[in-house]
């Protein structure tokens, strides 16, 4: 693979100059500019190739999603991962096609996996693995019915039990939350809490606070959380993705 051409935009010297030297020794990155402002960000693409655009949210003038916006323009735009200190920019992020969304302080592991996320980006996105939609077999008032796995809406955790959501109503399975989490993530379900799983096909809104978020599945409301926010914004970022899942 050829090595990423990358740009770097910061109004603070210390964040910029840090990103900078964490990229630079990264190997899958090969040039490293950097500038100040959004402005510039767009008179550097007009002048040469760039794989890649680190950029804070909050600059003077042009903040990082005007620069993303901007890109629409472009044949060829650039791959985006916002680095900022706020998450309550993140939905916004995710519309926008970010291929991540990295919070200030930047961890060295969650720079390098979205390094990572970038070579994928351009390359192209993997090959899903096919899934058939499951049928899983409840008990109804002494009859067995069987429900389409992907007629679930979210399941929420009872012990050892795991309570399956649909439109028409809710079916108790005697399966752990945790084994469903791990045969259903290929299909689409994401754990947003210990006490749910729920399935993205069927998410309405998605909203984020710092240190906390819901997401909203009919008239169900649900909370995510602290552990698990992280982990649904790098979902969320893959399936807005062009070419992603979903």
């Amino acid at each position: 693979m050829t090595p990423l051409r990358v740009l770097v935009a910061d109004d603070e010297v210390p964040a910029r100059e840090e990103l900078a030297y964490l990229l630079g020794h990264d190997a899958a990155v090969g040039a490293v500019r950097s500038v100040s402002t959004g402005a510039e960000v767009l008179k550097v693409l007009e002048e040469e190739p760039v794989d890649a655009l680190f950029l804070d949210i909050r600059m003077p003038g042009l903040g990082g999603l005007d620069v993303a916006r901007a890109l629409a323009r472009f044949q060829r735009p650039p791959a985006v991962v916002f680095v900022t200190a706020y998450d309550a920019h993140a939905v916004e992020a995710f519309d926008l096609h970010a291929v991540d969304y990295l919070l200030k302080p930047v961890r060295a592991d969650r720079l390098a996996d979205a390094v990572r996320r970038v070579v994928a980006a351009i390359d192209g996105p993997a090959r899903e693995p096919s899934n058939d939609d499951e049928t899983i077999p409840v008990e109804l008032g002494g009859v067995t019915r069987f429900i389409h796995r992907s007629d679930v809406r979210f399941a929420e955790a009872h012990g050892d039990y795991a309570r399956l959501h649909t439109a028409e109503g809710s079916h108790l399975v005697r399966v752990p939350l945790a084994l469903l989490e791990e045969q259903w993530s290929a299909a689409g379900f994401v754990r947003i809490h210990r006490r749910y799983l729920v399935a993205l096909a069927h998410v309405e809104e998605v909203a984020f606070e710092p240190g906390r978020g819901t997401v909203r599945i009919g008239a169900d409301v649900l909370s995510v959380s602290r552990r698990h926010l992280r982990g649904l914004r790098d979902t969320l970022v893959r399936r807005a993705r062009p070419g992603g899942p979903g």
